[in-house]
């Protein structure tokens, strides 16, 4: 099976995409008054589903720049979370575990975390392409900052994460030959991307 690379191009891209993403995170989060310093909270043991061929394949383009010893624990951590996770899941529980790129409470890499990663925290908001838009409020600690500040919901600063997530999904059309919807959908955890390898495939379903 091929492995799924992405090109120099394209990883150029999605660094300036996630330098975005940071970007509009910062300016919101410092208009809410929202720091992560001295929170009691971690959010790497947060239950992320990550659903892109592109984060994933860059995902591995950092993991490949990691020593083995390194690299080995992760795998290690990995195999553990997954066999932990689906355990909690057959008894119908939300995992709440450690990610495996985390050691001494520091993301091993952290350069190139995925989307989730970097937006999670703060209030926001993003309209499909049906037109519906959907509000996420933030984490326990931005939901109580604001909610002491802004009697209203339309008063509450939201990042819009529209245009970010359209630049990602044509990232990620062009990554797979304008063919992304004829291949098996992702839906995994970095311990998944992680114990799984990089992302092959060996062609489009409708080649097969």
């Amino acid at each position: 099976m091929q492995e799924i690379l992405l090109s120099p191009a394209q990883s150029k891209t999605l660094s300036a995409l996630y330098r975005a993403m940071e970007e509009r995170y910062a300016a919101v989060a410092e208009e809410i008054g929202l720091s992560c310093a001295g929170c009691p909270d971690n959010c790497c043991d947060s239950y992320f589903l990550h659903y892109t061929y592109a984060e994933w394949a860059y995902l591995w383009q950092g993991l490949r720049t990691l020593d083995e010893a390194l690299l080995a624990r992760i795998n290690d951590r990995a195999r553990r979370y997954l066999a932990e996770s689906r355990a909690l899941l057959a008894r119908g529980e939300r995992p709440q575990l450690l990610c495996p790129l985390n050691e001494e409470d520091l993301c091993t890499l952290y350069s190139h975390r995925l989307m989730i990663c970097r937006l999670h925290g703060i209030p926001a908001a993003m309209t499909r392409p049906d037109g519906q838009t959907l509000r996420f409020p933030g984490c326990f600690r931005c939901q109580e900052i604001v909610q002491a500040k802004h009697a209203g919901e339309n008063d509450i600063p939201r990042m819009n994460r529209t245009d970010l997530l359209a630049r990602m999904a044509e990232l990620e059309c062009e990554l797979l030959g304008g063919k992304r919807h004829l291949y098996p959908k992702v839906k995994r955890t970095i311990a998944e991307m992680i114990a799984g390898g990089p992302p092959r495939i060996d062609k489009p379903f409708c080649e097969r």
